[in-house]
């Protein structure tokens, strides 16, 4: 029972990690490549954000849009 919470544990921490180096490369972004992450972003949805409706946002709504799509399909692939 004890390695299987370390093993639990482990994929936690690891995780943590991904979504963490996730943030800060999206945080790295300047607006256009936010922007165009957001247009490309292929899962299991697509955004059908217009270039006007972008424009109006800040950057950092912008990052936290695409930190969310981007998570959300990070949490499916872990579920399968």
């Amino acid at each position: 029972m004890k390695e299987i919470s370390r093993t639990i544990n482990r994929i936690n921490m690891d995780s943590e990690k991904v979504f963490e180096r996730v943030a800060i490369s999206i945080a790295s972004l300047d607006r256009n490549a936010v922007e165009h992450r957001i247009k490309k972003f292929k899962g299991s949805f697509k955004f059908d954000f217009t270039d006007d409706y972008l424009a109006g946002l800040t950057i950092d709504r912008l990052r936290h849009i695409l930190f969310a799509a981007i998570s959300t399909k990070l949490k499916r692939k872990v579920a399968r």
